[in-house]
């Protein structure tokens, strides 16, 4: 994770649907520090789906969160996901990595379901069979090039240079490992619930095993609010954050939320489900949740209900020392929606 490299920083910056964040975290022996942190909230419908509507907007606010958090920086990390995004775990017979970047073209034809013309691959050897005949396991990731064009396109016109492209569910894990200490053949699930997008990244003993973003998230509880409730955008977010509305009975809203998490829940089970048909693990020790959604109250006990299993609400500062001029409060406060962004933030310029 180069904690200890000489290799120049970056601000990990993190497009989301609803609002954009950017963390400077600085390395040293003694773990990482937190130097910036900015957001800034973005209008209804200008990413939809992972697509950028409005790119003017969305500049406008990469500006402002620099320019507010006093970034210096010019280099960034940005992440990506959603349905232009693919990352599968594939067998390949054994071939040292020279073999396996030569071939990779052929081998992703087979397992990429878009024109291997028009995204950019990938890959990271997870393990190595022993002996004739032996097997290895991949991670295989394809990106369509238009998407990365997008969000590069989108940095650049607000003055910055990206120097790392990396995927949302990997900058979730890389902020997992600086947080949270590894315990052997534990099974952890990261699930990120943001407003458009949800990832799900399983990992076991570290490594990788299942990759997959759902275009579920905070939007479908607003919607579901406004519909029901026929109230405005505004004060179905009010509802969705625990806020009062006059004239809305909270029970009401309640029932609303615990729909839509029902919801939210099967398609987490269903990610369960295919993780223990392919594997020969059988159970999810725990799962690690992160995002603006965690935030909505009893989430975590509900899912805890319908998933059967341990749900831990993530701090992605949790082992970040920050200066004075943080407030404690208001760290903890946002923590949910940075996850990705520090693990961009603990990328370094050149890391493989």
């Amino acid at each position: 994770m180069g904690i200890f490299s000489k290799a120049r920083p970056v601000v990990g910056l993190d497009i989301g649907t609803s609002s954009v964040k950017a963390v400077v975290l600085k390395g040293s022996s003694k773990g990482y520090q937190l130097q910036n942190l900015g957001i800034e909230t973005l209008p209804p419908e200008v990413i939809v789906d992972g697509a950028i509507m409005d790119a003017e907007v969305v500049v406008e606010a990469i500006q402002t969160v620099f320019n507010k958090a006093k970034i210096k920086l010019r280099d960034v990390a940005v992440a990506v996901s959603g349905t232009s995004v693919i990352v599968k775990k594939i067998t390949l017979p054994d071939m040292d990595p020279k073999e396996l970047s030569e071939s990779i073209q052929w081998e992703a034809e087979q397992y990429i379901p878009f024109d291997i013309e028009d995204v950019n691959l990938d890959f990271q050897i997870l393990n190595r069979g022993v002996g004739d005949g032996s097997e290895m396991d991949v991670i295989l990731v394809a990106v369509k090039k238009d998407k990365i064009h997008d969000y590069i396109g989108l940095v650049a016109q607000a003055g910055l240079d990206t120097k790392i492209v990396d995927v949302d569910g990997f900058a979730l894990s890389n902020q997992f490992e600086v947080n949270y200490p590894s315990e052997s053949g534990e099974t952890v699930a990261l699930i990120d619930m943001g407003s458009g997008v949800m990832n799900i990244n399983i990992l076991q003993d570290g490594q990788h095993v299942l990759y997959r973003d759902i275009s579920l998230g905070g939007n479908q509880f607003t919607d579901a609010i406004q519909k029901e409730l026929n109230v405005s955008y505004e004060q179905a977010e009010a509802l969705k954050k625990g806020e009062e509305v006059e004239g809305i009975n909270p029970s009401d809203v309640t029932d609303i939320i615990n729909s839509v998490i029902e919801d939210i829940s099967m398609e987490i089970q269903r990610s369960f489900d295919y993780y223990r048909a392919t594997t020969s693990s059988e159970t999810v020790d725990k799962v690690v949740l992160t995002g603006g959604c965690s935030k909505i109250a009893g989430i975590d006990s509900f899912l805890a209900s319908k998933l059967s299993t341990k749900i831990e609400l993530g701090n992605p500062f949790r082992n970040i020392a920050f200066p004075k001029k943080f407030d404690p409060a208001y760290l903890q406060d946002v923590a949910p929606l940075c996850a990705i962004a520090v693990g961009l933030a603990a990328r370094k310029v050149g890391d493989k």
